[in-house]
């Protein structure tokens, strides 16, 4: 079930209408995207130690809230889509959005510098697939986050 509250196309839905298609953007690409990049950098070679964390870190953090968003979604526990809830969704995209967008430019940075020492190496192409999809999802979370503007702006 779907608010009414909200533009046409712009709403908060619960239960099973969270996997239907009349979500604008479905939320399981940010599951997907997120979690490759959790994979990728943990599993790549970083020289900076401090640069992995903070990759680290916010790739686990934005997977566990969104992973908590979408629970709560599908549990209906927003209970329609009050502001508070809706309010709650633009700061969580945001924030992530944020985050990954700072991640992203500091793994790509990191990976430019390591093409330096490791040209051609198999964890070399493991940070380019990283730094690939850290920007793929920080392109979605901008995404989810101007839907959410557009949600919050008509509630």
């Amino acid at each position: 079930m779907c608010s009414a509250r909200g533009v046409s196309g712009f709403w908060l839905c619960s239960g099973q209408a969270t996997l239907s298609h009349t979500q604008p953007v479905p939320h399981f690409d940010l599951q997907i995207f997120g979690g490759l990049v959790w994979i990728l950098v943990a599993s790549s070679k970083v020289p900076d130690p401090m640069l992995q964390g903070w990759v680290m870190f916010v790739s686990v953090f934005c997977f566990v809230m969104s992973i908590s968003l979408l629970c709560l979604y599908l549990c209906g526990a927003h209970g329609g889509g009050g502001s508070c809830w809706v309010t709650l969704d633009v700061i969580c995209h945001g924030t992530a959005a944020l985050f990954y967008l700072s991640a992203a430019v500091l793994e790509a940075y990191m990976t430019y510098s390591l093409s330096f020492f490791l040209p051609l190496a198999q964890k070399y192409r493991e940070n380019i697939a990283a730094v690939v999809f850290a920007f793929v999802a920080t392109l979605l979370y901008v995404i989810h986050k101007v839907f959410s503007l557009l949600r919050w702006k008509s509630s």
